[in-house]
């Protein structure tokens, strides 16, 4: 059948970091959001995690790019190449024709309608026939269970790459919503320059990243969930020489702490603009956190302490977003809050 089959459904969670791609209610790519072209001709020589490998170490006939920036797309053609090589994953080989795509796509709730259209000219480009776009933090809720079209308030901090989105989310709409340009890519930030100010050790991107996943916290007394330190390998940034410095948990949550303290104040901001009938609810069901930064070590028990609100870190933190998405995609026609 599926030889004949001329249009296939996918969701995709685009971004900063990872795209995300469901088709028949599976995961089907789960890819860094990396594309590596060669410098000559512009062509696509590798998508994803095979990108990814070659990043921070290629010569100068390629060049590796990561498309989205603060969670919109900084590279337009980069991106568009970037959709088509993670589709391909995704067209089954049985199919004797390139299917038409009715795609649904996750997108920042603080993008303008320039980045919106942005986001949708690259999948059409890609081979999207229609393009559907849904708010993170909805997708977010949705993915991790929530009634959202109930008359109910629910907040969801959806902390990804490039943006930290904070909404409350009631009969089916985004009643506030606070999107703000500091998430992953930030903390990955503050980590190299603090090794490099306090070790005098040079870090790359990458390296910074295996730190943060390794030993990242937001609080300096994790009990008996305190990871190993974590030993970090590269150069002194005076001397060239080879260094060996090995990492603590409790130094990386003091290098995050103002980055953490930026997203605390948005959450306040955001509860300081929420309904009393809304904030009486949150406060009943607590805040849901999404996305990857929900994964560093003590930051919904820091956050839960900070706010006096419970915080809960969904199940699967990292695909609520892509879930949500798909379960948009079966729900086209009842879901009003999908934008065309």
């Amino acid at each position: 059948m599926s030889w004949f089959s001329f249009t296939q459904d996918i969701a995709m969670d685009l971004g900063t970091a990872n795209t995300i791609i469901i088709s028949n209610d599976k995961i089907v790519v789960d890819e860094p959001s990396v594309v590596a072209l060669d410098r000559r001709t512009d062509k696509m020589i590798a998508v994803g995690s095979k990108a990814k490998m070659m990043y921070e170490k290629v010569h100068d006939k390629i060049k590796t790019i990561r498309p989205l920036r603060d969670g919109v797309i900084a590279d337009f053609y980069a991106c568009e190449q970037m959709i088509r090589g993670l589709i391909k994953m995704v067209s089954s080989r049985s199919r004797l024709f390139a299917p038409s795509l009715r795609m649904v796509i996750g997108v920042p709730s603080g993008s303008t309608e320039v980045e919106l259209r942005a986001v949708r000219d690259s999948a059409e480009h890609a081979g999207g026939r229609d393009v559907y776009l849904i708010f993170e933090p909805m997708a977010a809720a949705i993915g991790i269970g929530l009634d959202v079209e109930a008359p109910e308030g629910n907040m969801i901090v959806d902390i990804g790459g490039g943006t930290t989105e904070i909404a409350v989310i009631s009969l089916g709409g985004l009643v506030s919503n606070n999107s703000i340009r500091i998430a992953g890519d930030d903390l990955t930030d503050d980590i190299k320059e603090y090794m490099s100010r306090q070790h005098n050790i040079k870090v790359s991107e990458r390296m910074a990243e295996r730190i943060k996943i390794n030993v990242g916290a937001a609080i300096t007394d994790l009990g008996d969930d305190a990871p190993e330190d974590y030993v970090v390998h590269g150069p002194n940034k005076i001397t060239a020489l080879p260094m060996e410095v090995p990492v603590c948990y409790q130094e990386i949550a003091h290098c995050l702490d103002k980055t953490i303290n930026k997203i605390e104040t948005a959450v306040l901001t955001a509860l300081e603009n929420t309904q009393p009938e809304l904030y009486a609810d949150i406060v009943k069901n607590g805040i849901y956190l999404a996305g990857g930064g929900a994964l560093l070590r003590g930051l919904a028990k820091r956050l839960s302490d900070k706010i006096n609100i419970q915080f809960h870190v969904a199940d699967d933190p990292l695909h609520a977003v892509a879930k949500g998405t798909g379960i948009a995609l079966k729900n086209i026609n009842k879901f009003s809050f999908l934008m065309r």
